[in-house]
This record gives C-alpha cells, sequence and structure tokens, in this order.
C-alpha cells in the first residue's frame, strides 16, 4: 500500500462525514508525511429511508458498498460506526482498531413544551425495549433519517413527542441545543448502549492491519472487541433488543428476557480465551 496517500471511503451522511474526517486527522497526525482524502459513498441503506431495519434486517446494508471499494482497492480503510458494523464482515478484510471513544450514552430529545410523552420516534428495538420501563404508556414508532432530519421532525413536524439519539452523535456534529427541543443525557443505567456505540471502527484489507492499527486508541479498541464477542455469541443485530457496553471493568448487558445486568468483570487478551469467557458469563445469565 502506498504511504504517500491514503484513501478513506466513508457514507455520505453529514455524521459519517464527520466522522471520517477525525480519522482523517488521526492518520495524518501519525503518519505526516502522507496525503489522506476521503471519498463518499451512499449506501442501500442510505437510499432505503423508508425500509424498517428491524423487519428487512439491516445486515450489511450500510458497509457492503464500502467493503466491495476496500477490496477492489478503490479505499484503503473504511470508516464506520462502530454499532453499525457487522460481526460477520468481508472475507479478506479487518478492523484494524477504532478512535478513542466519545460518550457513550443516549440522549432523550423531548419537543419542548411535552408534559407527557406519549409517543417515541426511534427505529431501534434496543431503546424501545429499555424505554418502554420509563414510559410504560407511550406509543413507539420508527424513525429514520439524519441526525439533524430527525430533530426537524420531532421539533417542527411533531412527528413525536420524543426520540433517542447517541450523544456521540451529537457531539460530533457539534448539536449542543436545537430550536423546539430539551436535550436529557440517560444515564447507563437506564439505557445499556449499544455494542460499539460511539466508537469509530476503521476496517482494512487484512495486509494494512499494522499500518491502520498505529492510528488506534488501546481502551477503545478492546471495548470494540469485548461487546462485540458477546453480539456473536448471541447471533445478536441491529435489529435486536440486545446492548453490550464495556468500561474499566464494568461490563452492561441488557435483553429484553434477562433484563439489564452489571458485572464487574476482566477479560483475557487472547481471542479464544475471551470468546471462553464471553460463553461463561452468558451461561451464567441465560
Amino acid at each position: 500500500m502506498k504511504t504517500r496517500e491514503i484513501v478513506i471511503g466513508s457514507r455520505r451522511s453529514p455524521l459519517a462525514m464527520a466522522q471520517a474526517r477525525l480519522v482523517q486527522k488521526r492518520l495524518e497526525s501519525v503518519y505526516p508525511g502522507c496525503r489522506v482524502n476521503i471519498r463518499e459513498f451512499v449506501t442501500q441503506g442510505d437510499k432505503k429511508l423508508s425500509w424498517s431495519l428491524e423487519k428487512t434486517g439491516g445486515k450489511g446494508l450500510f458497509t457492503s458498498e464500502l467493503e466491495a471499494a476496500l477490496l477492489d482497492g478503490a479505499i484503503d480503510v473504511a470508516v464506520h460506526s462502530g454499532k453499525d458494523l457487522p460481526t460477520e464482515i468481508r472475507a479478506g478484510t479487518l478492523v484494524a482498531g477504532c478512535l478513542a471513544r466519545a460518550c457513550a450514552r443516549d440522549v432523550l430529545v423531548v419537543r419542548t413544551g411535552t408534559e407527557k410523552i406519549r409517543t417515541v420516534a426511534t427505529g431501534s428495538p434496543r431503546r424501545r425495549g429499555q424505554l418502554k420501563k420509563l414510559f410504560p404508556q407511550a406509543d413507539f414508532q420508527e424513525l429514520r433519517g439524519n441526525v439533524e432530519s430527525r430533530l426537524r421532525k420531532i421539533a417542527q413536524e411533531h412527528a413525536a413527542d420524543a426520540t433517542v439519539l447517541a450523544a456521540a452523535g451529537l457531539e460530533r456534529l457539534g448539536i449542543k441545543t436545537f430550536p423546539g427541543l430539551e436535550f436529557k443525557v440517560l444515564p447507563a443505567e437506564i439505557c445499556v448502549p449499544a455494542a460499539g456505540q460511539a466508537l469509530i471502527a476503521m476496517q482494512c484489507r487484512e495486509r494494512d492491519r499494522d499500518f491502520f492499527a498505529k492510528a488506534a486508541a488501546v481502551a477503545g479498541t478492546r471495548a470494540f472487541e469485548i461487546e462485540r464477542a458477546f453480539l456473536s455469541a448471541l447471533g445478536e443485530g441491529c435489529h435486536t433488543a440486545f446492548a453490550a457496553h464495556y468500561s474499566r471493568g464494568v461490563l452492561r448487558l441488557f435483553r429484553e428476557d434477562f433484563g439489564l445486568r452489571r458485572l464487574k468483570v476482566s477479560f483475557p487478551q487472547n481471542p479464544l480465551k475471551l470468546k471462553e469467557k464471553v460463553k461463561k458469563i452468558l451461561e451464567g445469565i441465560l
């Protein structure tokens, strides 16, 4: 791979591009002699905004075009939101690592003046499964689109009384306030984040692993590996009500059949032993 020019592949959405620029900045810092460019892609998931990810499944909808470009040599690294990357990725590629994790918590976005939340717009079964406990009488409906369009739909179109967004996404877009809306950060004890949430993953060809791994953050990459190990063990994905978050020795899990669990635990570095540890934890819960 040429070390003088690196091509990043990213979805075209504002948030995806913001994340790609963070990777660009990081690579330029680690490899000051390189020229780093970003190439934009429109994925099937971006085109099919009317699709319900829960009903149709979201596997590969936001990643297939980027993976194909990697294998074709059109790009050198694909940038993904950690929570959007399927556990099974294209043969010949791997995740070299992740950038440092931003705030992983969810944010409840409520239309100003709402006294009682009767409708919550979210396409995430994970969020719905946990927020039903907070708002047992509320109706839940799906809402897709980029972050700003979702905010406008709640504030201006009254599509629902509230929605839920990732704190990291709002931060990366520089959105601290929005006219007609109130933001309330949800503690992890109330809403466990999705596996990989707030992590930016760098997917590359297998032969380029060491090159991009030098730009990764150790703690962020480790959390990504652990959380995805639980997804793999359970066969879960973005269309199911499952959550996993690991930070500083504390593991939080959520699934509707066993509820929310909080465990203090350490994990081995060896991938096979990590897999065994995850299996043992799940056997003690299920």
